[in-house]
């Protein structure tokens, strides 16, 4: 029998995640399947992504394993993954996509973004998270949180912070839904591109990486096409607070994105609607009108700021 061979980060996010595709892959191919796990340069790394070099460090050693026949396919978060892949890889497979809102956890449990006090300490390890806080509460202290979901929570008691903000997705799929105080609605912090959503990557034509298409879902590959249109139309990084969410209506999808200056303002937006079969169309059509609408004057002011 075949046994596929799936590469994915250490963290027990990212494992229980293959583990999650393995299974289908076993279901719907009777394969067998093996978990590569690798420790990426992002997971290796201390300090913010933003002086470290951005998403690619969460992807590049395990495309490096598909690259190199060390693995078959790969498993992401898809907002891990940057605005370009290499030429000879694909993203194959987007399966059904979990809740895209982000999650706020309190301490103590049972607040909410609106109610926390003046001055709370809101830990966050995500540029575009610390722009929307400060966008929707600029009274808030904001604090850089890096580390795995386990470790987050654990410095919301250490580190005397009041609230952490993770995704609804991470904390679902590691069986932790229970620790969400308050799902975040996009109204106030629209999703990151992809979150929630699963990729799975292969080689280019690779009988094994057409087989695994199987696990797409129709609606979320849709969606993940308009969100990573919006991001590979701007060329954007981790330094860019970006977000951009497609939300299905009937056979259509209204694509919401925007960008934020760290700081909570000036914020730049754009929205559209499309059928689901014109979704990356969408993505680079919201995207352009970001940049006429201010993005692209304040993107030109972040990469100054970033290169000061």
């Amino acid at each position: 029998m075949t046994t596929v061979r799936i590469a994915t980060r250490t963290s027990d996010l990212a494992l229980a995640q293959a583990r999650m595709m393995a299974s289908e892959l076993e279901r719907l191919l009777r394969v067998e399947t093996e978990l590569v796990p690798l420790k990426t340069t992002g997971d290796r790394l201390p300090g913010p992504l933003t002086e470290l070099g951005g998403k690619g460090l969460f992807v590049k050693e395990i495309e490096e394993a598909l690259l190199d026949g060390r693995a078959d396919l790969a498993v992401h978060s898809g907002k891990d993954l940057p605005a370009t892949l290499p030429e000879e890889l694909e993203l194959v497979a987007f399966p059904e996509r979990a809740d895209a809102r982000d999650a706020l956890v309190t301490r103590p449990a049972g607040g909410a973004l609106a109610d926390l006090a003046t001055g709370a300490r809101v830990g966050t390890g995500s540029i575009r998270r610390t722009a929307l806080l400060r966008a929707f509460r600029p009274d808030l202290e904001v604090v850089a949180l890096r580390g795995n979901v386990p470790t987050r929570l654990r410095k919301l008691e250490d580190e005397g912070l009041d609230a952490i903000v993770l995704a609804c997705a991470g904390l679902e799929r590691l069986g932790l839904a229970d620790r969400i105080d308050e799902r975040i609605a996009p109204e106030a912090m629209l999703p990151a591109v992809a979150q929630g959503i699963l990729a799975i990557e292969g080689r280019r034509g690779d009988p094994i990486a057409n087989d695994a298409r199987v696990l797409s879902h129709t609606l979320t590959a849709a969606q993940a096409a308009a969100e990573r249109g919006v991001l590979e139309r701007l060329g954007a990084d981790c330094n860019v607070p970006l977000a951009a969410w497609a939300e299905p209506r009937d056979a259509a999808l209204r694509l919401r994105a925007c960008i934020v200056h760290p700081s909570g303002e000036p914020i730049v937006r754009a929205e559209g609607e499309a059928p689901w079969g014109e979704a990356g169309a969408l993505g680079v059509r919201v995207a352009s009108e970001l940049l006429a609408g201010g993005g692209e004057a304040l993107l030109a002011a972040l990469q100054d700021e970033a290169g000061s």
